[in-house]
């Protein structure tokens, strides 16, 4: 069910407003996935664990047409995963549930001094690690509106409900509808940015600002036995 995010005019009424006129131009879709992953994606200490890519499944959005650029639409890299650790240590035996933002595409539009209205759609890939406890987890993500590289204009979480049903992993597919008033029609997608990320605890931002990580079926298989040296 796509559900819609508004900003409220008095929050970007300080954006300063674009002077020079604004050339018609097909709205793109903004795609800022970050880099593409890994297979089998990296150890706990970074490492790489291979080198082969994939490229996510997810649908592109219909076009719609915009009197200008479409706002910065990203990931953010510290809230890209989320990754619920037990225990002491770092391993992939103390991994409870798990979730990766594996893909996001946008498309905007706006005409004369219409609010600008952005479509997202979120892909997330999720798991259930060997401590994870039940078939069921609601993760929580959110989506802000910042002056681009400045202030937060405005930030909502949304609820991600996913029943695994027995299965290791689940991918699910969001859409959302962002709508930021401009303070004129000169004003252009550009000055502002979208961020997208997991409700994160601090320990997990740090987890995922070191470049550690975990496949979000992390521990639901046994390494293969150790091989006796060759005669």
């Amino acid at each position: 069910m796509r559900r819609v995010f508004k900003t409220s005019l008095a929050s970007v009424a300080a954006v300063v407003a674009v002077s020079a006129a604004m050339v018609p131009l097909a709205a793109q879709a903004q795609s800022q996935n970050r880099p593409q992953q890994q297979e089998r994606g990296q150890t706990a200490d970074g490492a790489e664990a291979n080198t082969t890519a994939r490229r996510p499944r997810i649908a592109p959005l219909r076009r719609a047409a915009a009197a200008g650029p479409c706002p910065y639409v990203k990931i953010l890299y510290d809230a890209a995963r989320y990754v619920e650790l037990t225990g002491d240590r770092v391993a992939a035996s103390n991994v409870g549930f798990t979730g990766e933002i594996e893909g996001l595409v946008s498309n905007c539009g706006y005409q004369d001094d219409q609010p600008i209205t952005v479509e997202t759609r979120v892909l997330f890939n999720l798991g259930r690690g060997p401590q994870a406890q039940g078939d069921q987890r609601t993760y929580r993500y959110w989506i802000a509106v910042t002056e681009r590289n400045k202030a937060v204009l405005a930030k909502q979480y949304f609820d991600l409900p996913v029943n695994f049903e027995g299965a290791q992993t689940a991918s699910v597919t969001q859409d959302q509808t962002i709508v930021i008033p401009r303070a004129s029609a000169t004003t252009s997608g550009d000055n502002f940015e979208i961020l997208v990320g997991f409700d994160v605890t601090p320990e997990m931002a740090d987890f995922n600002r070191s470049g550690s990580r975990f496949r979000v079926n992390a521990g639901t298989t046994q390494p293969p036995a150790a091989q006796p040296p060759a005669q």
